[in-house]
């Protein structure tokens, strides 16, 4: 597991920064859509603890792309306490990522090297993360506690802060832009890349394409806000 330890997860995920977030009852459509997500370029991908027997689903998700696709990072999201958390990293999840806060799941993170990305809607409760040993800080839910200009606000006194947005941002060129200008590293994107018409007509390659151009424009506008620099 040495290829999925915490650096090497938290550095893919820089370099994907575009994290699909994804939550389906029927295994084979989810192993099917991780695929396409990771064969158009996003091998980091949060499943999302929204259902009924959701540990379950993902376990036998996270089983299957062990052999399948072992470049495949799974990680999970709607994590709001410490248990659930290590039910989770007991079936494979490489990250963890959550609505809220808790100390908690960031200790139990901490002690078995997996990164936590916490929803934070304020400076102070980033500032807490960050104490927490939080290196990616989810801002959730985007768009309601100030979108990017929250983040430029807060990345003004707090330059060494990396967030992660997820509620709010779109799979276009006009969003994507506002939010990594204004200083995010990443971002979770569901609906609006992996659409419901898509996953009614089960089109797979449908969904690859719009991750592959979704990270392709991302690509595009981090290499632009570089060469400003």
């Amino acid at each position: 597991m040495a290829a999925k330890d915490r650096m090497n997860v938290l550095n893919a995920i820089y370099a994907q920064s575009v994290i699909p977030v994804f939550y389906h009852p029927d295994v084979e459509l989810c192993t099917n859509v991780i695929q396409a997500c990771a064969n158009g370029g996003a091998k980091c991908v949060e499943f999302t603890n929204r259902g009924e027997f959701a540990a379950q689903v993902f376990y036998e998700v996270t089983k299957h792309f062990a052999k399948a696709d072992p470049s495949v990072i799974m990680g999970v999201g709607s994590i709001c306490d410490a248990p659930t958390a290590g039910l989770f990293i007991a079936n494979g999840a490489r990250f963890v990522v959550g609505p809220l806060l808790n100390a908690e799941v960031a200790r139990l993170c901490n002690r078995r090297g997996i990164p936590y990305s916490p929803g934070c809607g304020s400076a102070t409760e980033i500032g807490d993360a960050q104490e927490l040993g939080c290196e990616i800080i989810k801002v959730f839910p985007g768009s309601s506690v100030g979108g990017p200009d929250f983040v430029k606000s807060v990345m003004a006194p707090m330059p060494w802060t990396r967030i992660m947005p997820t509620g709010g941002v779109e799979a276009t060129e006009e969003s994507l832009k506002k939010w990594f200008g204004a200083g995010i590293v990443a971002c979770g994107i569901g609906s609006n890349m992996i659409t419901k018409a898509l996953l009614d007509a089960k089109d797979y390659k449908g969904i690859e394409a719009n991750v592959r151009k979704t990270i392709a424009l991302t690509d595009k506008i981090k290499a632009e806000l570089a060469g400003k620099k």
